[in-house]
């Protein structure tokens, strides 16, 4: 727990997911350093860079962690390897659970194509915040 989180409060801001829900469920993967990955559409932006440190918030838009991207890449949907699937954290940490539930995510955006280019991230936990803290 920080001691001092109004360090982090200049520090732009996301949630995990596209719902409060899925907020909370990826957010409490990475505080318990499960995730330590993630991607999105390449249409969306490049949304960090290398070395690049933001806060994650929790479904309430509260701040809960600070985390530091270490790599970025892109590749296609159908380029994710296995170990990336497993960095991700999430399902049965299988690359046909990952695709399956990452395909639903992105048909659901309404951008699904199995050639559809990603933003691949890895990062590192800097610090799990007292929860509640402004972001």
């Amino acid at each position: 727990m920080s001691g001092e989180p109004k360090m982090w409060g200049a520090m732009e801001a996301f949630a995990f997911g596209n719902t409060p829900k899925m907020a909370d469920e990826l957010g409490a993967l990475v505080a318990a350093g499960r995730k330590t990955a993630t991607c999105w559409a390449a249409v969306d932006g490049q949304q960090t860079e290398v070395g690049k440190r933001m806060v994650m918030l929790d479904g309430r838009g509260r701040g809960w962690a600070v985390i530091e991207t270490v790599e970025l890449t892109m590749r296609r949907f159908d380029e994710v390897d296995d170990a990336f699937a497993r960095d991700e954290g999430e399902g049965d940490l299988t690359l046909a659970d990952w695709r399956e539930g990452h395909r639903r995510y992105f048909e659901a955006e309404g951008v699904f194509a199995p050639d559809m280019l990603l933003w691949c991230e890895r990062f590192r936990l800097i610090e799990v915040l007292e929860r509640g803290v402004a972001a």
